[in-house]
């Protein structure tokens, strides 16, 4: 039996399960000593009938894959098992390609050992069928006893509810500190090789370095401050394009426009939050790049054809809806009564905007600008297309830069050995990267929690 169908028995006798808890509860809807509503005696029913199978089967799906590898290992011959690794490893390669085809080979050994893959698959399947039958069951029986109905329902689903929660909470947490700890121990290894001064405060970037020692080959330069530069730069023109436009649409959206044009403009602009970003690089490569190399050579510029404006202008453009959406639903957020007191003493609608309504946004207006540089910091496609490749030194918009993510991508594609300088300097980018976000955060935060206290 497939996966999927496992899912759905474990689903099917869930709902069986709950129409039978409920209609056991609702016979006893009369009694004194039903202490919750029938429904929730359902509810309790179908986790006690779902939840343990659904452990016991994620548990096998975790489990089985292992289980099988050795059932294939002691199907094969000891003359198999006593070749060296090379020899092993390809009779492991071919029983797992004769699997996925489900085809047969000329290898007697290779045959055997696929028979004996399928029959354990089949017999460990029959086994996990079996016991999800029996767990699921057994609580539909629990429903039927009268033990179901001593139970305050209400609150055994409400723990079970919490701690689902903290699961999906623990879950989030222990992802990102396996993502910091795995890029912080590739870094690592990236600073035994490479000086971490030479790294952060270098003003070369050049990671090309030579695979093998008798090869001839650059020993690579792995100055980071060129990357940094480019990023910042391109963010900055990015957060000067798109953070005052939306800021200023989503005031006129929130405070001025009338109810029917802001149902009709509103979508259409976070239509832009939409597009993807290979179109985005597309239209700075095809159409803004070329357009400020004219203007600017028009009034005596030496303008490149990749160049940071261009990139920054575009990124702006698709960073817009981030800003102007988020600060057009805080600044609806503020309360009415607000506005009136101020209209109230005299000010005026400008006034009220400036002195009332955006400082009490302000908190909610901070996290959009920074969501939007966040945005605009990891951005990747539209620095390949429209800024290149190029680690220049120079803070010139005219000129073409990159950034940091982009050398990631650069870095991790190829054929390069994964524990060489190059490739492990992707990982050193991704934790100061990872570093000047979260000064970012923090920075951000103090800003708004300091605000936040002045204001409320």
């Amino acid at each position: 039996m497939s996966v999927s169908s496992l899912f759905l028995i474990v689903l099917g006798l869930g709902f069986i399960a709950f129409v039978v808890g409920q209609q056991r509860a609702a016979g006893y809807e009369g009694d004194t000593r039903l202490k919750s509503l029938p429904h929730h005696y359902g509810f309790l029913t179908a986790i006690w009938s779902s939840i343990p199978a659904l452990i016991l089967l994620l548990a096998w799906l975790s489990f089985e894959p292992v289980y099988l590898q050795k059932q294939i290992e002691q199907s094969l011959p000891v003359e198999a098992l006593n070749q060296s690794e090379e020899v092993l490893e390809l009779y492991m390669n071919n029983i797992h390609l004769a699997i996925q085809n489900n085809q047969a080979g000329d290898d007697e050994v290779v045959n055997n050992a696929v028979l004996h893959y399928q029959r354990s698959e089949l017999h460990s399947r029959s086994l996990i069928t079996a016991l999800v039958f029996v767990l699921g069951l057994s609580g539909i029986i629990a429903g039927l006893s009268r033990l179901l109905f001593r139970l305050h329902a209400r609150v055994s689903i409400e723990k079970v509810i919490k701690a689902f929660l903290m699961l999906c909470s623990g879950v989030a947490i222990v992802t990102t500190v396996g993502i910091v700890f795995s890029v912080l121990f590739e870094a690592i290894r990236f600073f035994e090789a490479v000086s971490v001064f030479d790294f952060i405060f270098g003003s070369s970037w050049s990671p090309q370095t030579s695979i093998r020692v008798d090869q001839v080959g650059s020993s690579g330069s792995f100055g980071a401050v060129p990357l940094f530069l480019g990023t910042m730069l391109i963010s900055a023109i990015a957060l000067i394009i798109a953070v005052p436009v939306g800021l200023m649409t989503a005031i006129y959206l929130s405070e001025y426009a009338s109810a029917r044009f802001r149902a009709s403009a509103k979508p259409a602009l976070e239509i832009l939050a939409g597009i993807p970003t290979v179109v985005y690089g597309f239209f700075a490569a095809l159409t803004v790049a070329p357009f400020i190399r004219e203007v600017g050579e028009s009034v005596g510029l030496s303008v490149a054809s990749e160049s940071a404006l261009a990139a920054g202008i575009v990124m702006g453009v698709m960073i817009i809806p981030f800003v102007s959406s988020l600060s057009d639903d805080v600044i609806s957020a503020v309360p009415q009564a607000m506005r009136d007191g101020s209209l109230g003493l005299g000010a005026t609608r400008s006034e009220t905007i400036k002195q009332v309504v955006i400082p009490a946004a302000l908190p909610g207006i901070v996290g959009g600008v920074l969501l939007a540089a966040s945005r605009a910091i990891g951005e990747t496609m539209i620095v390949v297309m429209a800024a290149g490749l190029a680690a220049n030194l120079t803070v010139n918009p005219l000129e073409a830069v990159t950034t940091v993510t982009v050398q990631i991508v650069t870095l991790l594609t190829g054929d390069q050995e994964f524990d060489s300088p190059k490739t492990l300097a992707a990982f050193a980018l991704g934790l100061m990267l990872f570093i000047s976000t979260l000064v970012l955060n923090v920075i951000a935060l103090h800003i708004v929690r300091k605000y936040r206290e002045h204001y409320e």
